[in-house]
């Protein structure tokens, strides 16, 4: 049984995740330009100087905080479903990987629990390899959104960025694709399995590009 602050923290880290996932782009944006109209508008200059410098790191394979992954957040958040990473099979670490997921839900919780962080422990389970969860392009590029995201080790799931992740010369990268994507977002209903995949074959194009 749980303890009512284990039930409180879990309740707090799925909060802290949907929150996030929602206003942290619009809220980051306003205050940057409501700071450029007090004594603190160099901080907006300074975030802007280094947008300009970062723009391109969404599609280059996002960034890896190691420390990120590992908050202690993200064991509430698996504990509260509870989501589970089951290894069915080996995943040698001298070779790449496209990983297909599903279902997509709502804001891809399960997805993101499991490959954008070590809530489940994604790295022991599979060690030597490093995930990187592709979303959508637009989800990367607003103020505070895309550091959030970005420090998961989430990547643009856009042609150019994946194929630079998997180009990359340090092997054991796998690109995790949630196929069905936004119209797979209402059809997440226990029991049911809807899958939305007839018309969305650039995953299959891409695993053969790469090997």
């Amino acid at each position: 049984m749980k303890t009512l602050k284990k039930q409180w923290l879990e309740v707090l880290s799925i909060y802290q995740y949907v929150l996030c996932f929602i206003f942290l782009g619009p809220v980051f944006s306003l205050l940057g330009v409501f700071l450029l109209f007090t004594s603190l508008w160099c901080f907006s200059l300074l975030y802007l100087v280094w947008l300009f410098l970062d723009w391109d790191t969404p599609q280059q394979g996002g960034r890896h905080s190691q420390w990120m992954r590992n908050w202690i957040v993200w064991k509430h958040l698996r504990d509260y479903f509870p989501t589970k990473l089951v290894k069915t099979a080996e995943l040698p670490p001298d070779r790449n990987y496209v990983l297909g997921s599903h279902p997509h839900g709502i804001i891809a919780i399960g997805s993101f629990c499991n490959f954008a962080t070590e809530g489940t422990g994604s790295s022991q389970q599979f060690p030597g390899i490093r995930f990187s969860l592709a979303v959508l392009n637009g989800l990367l590029y607003m103020p505070g959104h895309r550091e959030y995201f970005l420090s998961c080790g989430v990547c643009s799931v856009n042609r150019q960025s994946l194929d630079f992740v998997l180009s990359e010369p340090q092997l054991g990268r796998a690109v995790v694709i949630v196929v069905g994507g936004a119209n797979e977002v209402l059809y997440a209903v226990p029991g049911e399995h809807c899958l939305t995949l007839r018309n969305r074959k650039g995953f299959i194009r891409l695993a053969l590009r790469h090997g």
